[in-house]
Formats: C-alpha cells, sequence, structure tokens
C-alpha cells in the first residue's frame, strides 16, 4: 500500500503544478500586464480633482488643462538634443540629469520629464514630437483658482517622490498628490480614480491596438466635490484687512464648530504654485524665514494667551465656589505678589466679576486663581482640577480638526510643577501668573477662537473643522459630537455680562457698533527675538477675542496682530470689522475700516530685518530668529 501512496501524490502534486503554470502563463493574462512587457503599452487616463465650494456655492478652485512629457529612457534613439532643448528651453546637462533620474526609477517605465506644460508649450512639443523617440505628452488636470487667497486653507498640488511611491502602490512616478490645506487631508476624496488603457505594441514600437480588445481597461473617476465651511466674503475681507501686517484671524461659527475664516498674514497668491514656475516660487516662500508666508499663524503660531485668559479663570472660580459674581478684591493699580514683584493694570478700587472683566483687572483674577488652587490641602489636586477645567475648553491639546496641521499649545498640570520644584514649597502664589494667561501657558488662535465658542454656547463646542459637505458622503461623526465643558451653564451668563461691557464700558468701548451686541476681550503679549545670542525686546502683539450677537451667536473669532501693540488698537478694530461684516454684511464703522485698510506695520517689520542684518554682518552667524513670545500687561489690555 505504501509503494502505490507515495508515487500517487508525487503524481497528483505534479499534475497540479503544471495544471497552475498553465493557467498563469497561457490563461490568465493579468500578469502580463503587471510586468514591464515591451509588447504592452499602459496608458493612464488622469480624471479631475473634486472642485472646491465656499458655504455658500461659490467656486474656489477648480481645474485646467496642463501637459506634462514622460519618457521611456530605453527607447530614446537619435536624439537630437540641440533642437530638443532648444524647444524645451533646457540645457543639456539638465537634459542629461533628467534622463539619469528617469533611468534610476526604471529604464523601461515611464516616467515625468517634465511637468506642467501649458498649451502654447504643448502646441510646440507636440508638433515635433514624432522626432523624439521615447518621448510622449501625457494630459492632466491642474487647480485652477478662482480667488488669490486662502492658499493655507487649500494646499497644493505636487509630483510624489519615492518615499510616497513606495509607501502607496497607487501612485507611480509623475503623479500629483495634495499637500498641505484640504488638498492633503481629502487627498483619497479630491484625486478621483486613475483610469487606465492596454495598448499593443508591434515589433517597431507602434501601437496597433487596444490589447485585449480593452478586457482589462478601465475608466477614471473624477474626484468628489468638497463645500467648505470657509465664507467666501469673510475669507476675502479678512485677508484685505491683514495687508501689511501680520498674524492670523480665526473665526468659527459658534453652533457648528464651522471655521467661517481662516487667515494667515502675510500670505500668498495660491497660482504661484501651479505650473513650471511653481518650484522656483515654493523655493522663494520656503526661506523667507523673516514674514514666514508658509507658516500658518491661525493653527501653528503657540504664545501666552494673556488677559483673555482671565474669562477662564473666573469661570472656573465661579465652578469651583471660590467666588460668587459679587465677590470683591480691592485694586491698587496692580497686585502685589512675591518680594517686590508687580503685575500693573489699569484698574482701582473694589473690582468684582463684572468690572473685573471690562477693566481687566489684575488683582481680581490674580486672586480669584489663587484661591482657586489654594481651596484644596494639596496644591498639585488644586492645580490638576483648574487644568482639567481649562482643558475642556479645548486647551492643551490637539483640536482633532480636519486639517494636516496644528498645535497643541500647553496648560500645565501638578507634574509641571513637581519638575520645574523638585523639592516643593510651590502653590498658588507661586505660579500666580497662570490666572492672567502668563506662565506656563501656550494657545494658538484656533483654540482661542473656540474657547470663545464655548462661552458663546454657554458650555459646549463642536470640534472645529473646515468642510461643510463631501458629494455623495457624509462627514465624519467627530465633526458633529457635542464636547461639553465641566462649568455649569449658569456660570456663563455673568460673564457673558462682563464681557458684553467691555465694549458698553471698557477696554474695546471705542469700537462699539451702533445697535449690536459684541462681547469681547482685549490681550497684549510680549514679542521678543533673539538674534546671535542677544534678546531685543520689540513692539507688543495685539490679541482680541470675541463673539456676536451676545445673544444667539453666530460668529465667535480670534484676532492676532504681530507688533500690534495693545488689543484694541489693531487686532480689536479687525475682529470687531470682521464680526459686522459676517453678521449684518456691511461696515458701519467706516472710520475704522478705512484706519485698516489703509494701515501697515511694515515698518516695526522692518525693524526686525535690521538687527537681524546688523547682528549677521557683526557675527556672521545668525541663530534664533523666530520671536520669542510671552505675554506682557500694559495700562490697557
Amino acid at each position: 500500500m505504501r509503494k502505490i501512496v507515495l508515487p500517487s501524490l508525487i503524481i497528483v502534486a505534479a499534475i497540479v503544478l503544471i495544471a497552475r503554470i498553465f493557467y498563469l502563463q497561457i490563461m490568465d493574462d493579468s500578469l502580463k500586464l503587471q510586468s514591464e512587457n515591451n509588447a504592452i503599452k499602459k496608458v493612464f487616463d488622469f480624471p479631475e480633482r473634486g472642485y472646491i465650494y465656499d458655504r455658500n456655492g461659490k467656486l474656489m478652485v477648480a481645474n485646467q488643462p496642463s501637459y506634462d512629457i514622460m519618457v521611456i529612457p530605453r527607447e530614446i534613439k537619435n536624439l537630437d538634443t540641440l533642437d530638443f532643448c532648444n524647444l524645451l528651453k533646457i540645457d543639456k546637462k539638465e537634459l542629461i540629469e533628467k534622463i539619469r533620474k528617469a533611468t534610476v526609477y526604471s529604464p523601461r517605465l515611464p516616467s515625468v520629464f517634465l511637468a506642467q506644460l501649458n498649451k502654447k508649450e504643448y502646441a510646440a512639443f507636440q508638433e515635433k514630437e514624432r522626432k523624439f523617440e521615447g518621448f510622449y505628452t501625457q494630459k492632466r488636470a491642474l487647480r485652477d483658482y478662482q480667488v488669490d487667497f486662502g492658499a493655507n486653507i487649500f494646499g497644493f498640488i505636487t509630483q510624489v517622490n519615492e518615499a510616497i511611491i513606495k509607501k502607496n502602490p497607487y501612485y507611480n512616478s509623475g503623479d500629483l498628490i495634495g499637500k498641505q490645506g484640504v488638498e492633503q487631508e481629502y487627498e483619497d476624496i479630491l484625486r478621483g480614480v486613475k483610469g487606465v488603457k492596454y495598448l499593443l505594441r508591434d515589433k517597431y514600437n507602434k501601437v496597433i491596438g487596444s490589447y485585449k480588445d480593452g478586457k482589462f481597461d478601465t475608466l477614471s473617476q473624477q474626484g468628489k466635490d468638497l463645500t467648505l465651511t470657509i465664507d467666501y466674503e469673510l475669507q476675502k475681507y479678512g485677508t484685505e484687512l491683514m495687508i501689511n501686517k501680520r498674524g492670523g484671524i480665526v473665526a468659527i461659527e459658534p453652533k457648528t464648530g464651522e471655521i467661517l475664516a481662516l487667515v494667515s498674514a502675510p500670505t500668498y497668491d495660491p497660482s504661484l504654485l501651479v505650473g513650471r514656475q511653481r518650484s522656483k516660487n515654493y523655493t522663494a516662500l520656503y526661506h523667507d524665514s523673516i514674514a514666514n508666508p508658509l507658516f500658518d499663524r491661525g493653527l501653528l503660531a503657540q504664545y501666552p494667551p494673556g488677559s483673555p485668559f482671565k474669562i477662564l479663570t473666573g469661570l472656573v472660580g465661579l465652578q469651583e465656589e471660590v467666588i460668587t459674581p459679587e465677590t470683591g478684591f480691592v485694586c491698587h493699580h496692580g497686585f502685589s505678589y512675591g518680594a517686590g514683584r508687580f503685575m500693573k493694570c489699569h484698574d482701582s478700587g473694589l473690582s468684582k466679576l463684572n468690572n473685573g472683566i471690562y477693566n481687566s483687572c489684575n488683582t481680581y483674577f490674580c486672586s480669584v486663581y489663587r484661591n482657586t488652587i489654594d481651596k484644596f490641602k494639596n496644591s498639585s489636586k488644586g492645580v490638576d482640577v483648574w487644568s482639567n477645567h481649562v482643558k475642556s475648553f479645548g486647551l492643551g491639546n490637539y483640536m482633532g480638526t480636519d486639517l494636516p496641521i496644528g498645535k497643541k499649545g500647553n496648560i500645565p498640570t501638578s507634574k509641571t510643577y513637581e519638575r520645574l520644584y523638585p523639592n516643593g514649597g510651590w502653590r498658588g502664589s507661586t505660579i500666580i501668573s497662570n490666572g492672567i494667561g502668563q506662565g506656563e501657558i501656550l494657545t494658538t488662535p484656533l483654540q482661542l477662537a473656540n474657547m470663545m465658542a464655548v462661552v458663546a454656547n454657554k458650555g459646549y463646542y463642536f470640534t472645529p473643522h473646515i468642510v461643510k459637505k463631501i458629494k455623495d458622503q457624509s462627514l465624519d461623526k467627530k465633526f458633529t459630537t457635542k464636547h461639553v465643558s465641566t462649568v455649569d451653564s449658569r456660570h456663563f451668563e455673568p460673564v457673558i455680562e462682563g464681557l458684553a461691557d467691555v465694549y458698553n464700558k471698557g477696554t474695546a468701548a471705542s469700537l462699539k457698533v451702533k445697535d449690536m451686541q459684541i462681547c469681547g476681550k482685549t490681550g497684549t503679549a510680549e514679542n521678543k527675538i533673539r538674534v546671535a545670542g542677544k534678546t531685543y525686546q520689540l513692539k507688543d502683539h495685539s490679541i482680541f477675542v470675541a463673539f456676536a450677537p451676545k445673544e444667539n451667536p453666530t460668529i465667535a473669532i480670534a484676532v492676532f496682530v504681530e507688533n500690534g501693540y495693545w488689543g484694541n488698537r489693531w487686532a480689536g478694530p479687525i475682529a470687531t470689522l470682521m464680526i459686522e461684516k459676517y453678521v449684518n454684511g456691511e461696515i458701519t464703522r467706516t472710520d475704522l475700516e478705512t484706519r485698516m485698510l489703509n494701515g501697515s506695520l511694515e515698518d516695526e517689520y522692518k525693524k526686525i530685518e535690521n538687527i537681524i542684518y546688523q547682528r549677521f554682518t557683526e557675527t556672521t552667524t545668525v541663530q534664533d530668529t523666530k520671536p520669542n513670545l510671552n505675554l506682557k500687561e500694559e495700562e490697557v489690555n
């Protein structure tokens, strides 16, 4: 029996193996398509990317035709290099280098030789294309921007690199991919699906028809359209207000978390990164380390929030029952703490919650913070309770937006101070600067805008997001999930009254808009730069946060203007104008509008350039030219 079984198994295995080989080599054509078969030419049909609209259906980003010159290195024969280079306006050295790179990628597969030709360049090459064996043109769709703003929102399109190709088999050399903004975050949706045709060639390399009558061909599928939460008119207006200034504006619809405007200044025309000059333009933008036009200040700038943070100090104090709205502290133009230390402010006399907010009283909020921490026998417990309250407003964490970049800021905990004070001995008065938004606290403009959305909603928010609708697809549920703060809704009303009085009789009284109740808070952030080991004090930054109308708010906003000094000098007027533009659709404070549209801080920014230049010439080495932002309380904040 054993003599029969073993030979039988060998015979059966041999039959199965032969049958499988026959099927793969004779019956199954798919492996031929996967190999580098000289007789089969694979041609891709690239779909149009999805269009991008604003929240009201205004087209912002469309497509335009473009053409790439493709190369298959092993098929290059008898190339007239002089004629070829003159036609494409390149030199022989560049030609050789491009062919070398293409050969490294694959001598048999096509790759991009020259990308993004316009119609005129394409027409000139097409006339002589037959002379240049191994080269052919391929049509693609490039972005056609209908606006000259919003580059930080859209991102841009660029060619994939080798790392992306290895990571994602969908892409081939020369394919385009979204980078930054919604183009990157929603790449899989916007790009669509490539179509492919398999063409049969004869021994002379001429196409003689479809392979297997098109059996394996597929059709391209256009990318899905996106409707953004951005308001076209508001984004455009904010961009105009920030001309000749540096900073960021973030506006949110409180009831939904939809981002109405996301302005970063200085910005650039998104069309600069389209066409053959895109690489040159990007390099220039990237190396502008002073203005940083590629740095989205609304999402990435981290700095102490200053006086706007007093809003949370008051709310946490109410929640922890260390104060009531009627609790008062006597102020003598500032708060004295430690040995000879004094936090100056504009207030004096008995300060309660309402006038403490609209006069931005340091004494009041430092006292509230100290009492909140010292309520607990253990300062570590007090700080962690306070920290958890603050984090429930979205601070100290990544917001989880549908944008590929962002910073988490910092809200300290007991572990922070255990590291800073390893021997212990710290308490509420030791870290008192947290109460007025200084100390170890860092926030982004997006987080401050979201904080104001929580206040406007009296205790909740939705994760900020920038896409409102995707064609034939629903949004991620995380953007419709309500986040509730740890502060009871009943505590928000007295704070909102104080924020309204900031406009009625406080630090923003000069910005009041007729027949509109706006709730806001001013702030000032100290501005220093460190160059070649030396620190320079510059004009302070201007901060303003607000929401409106007071009843049923439709917009919450945070504005940050570099070198803008007091909060009511630049950031406050810009926030007021943005609110009036969105709520009323027209501007009555034309005096503010004229001053903001015509105003410039370029002279202040030139001071920075001069400092860097002078130090560079003195030392020939520039170190750490980025601003070091720390809060400083001024007489008006």
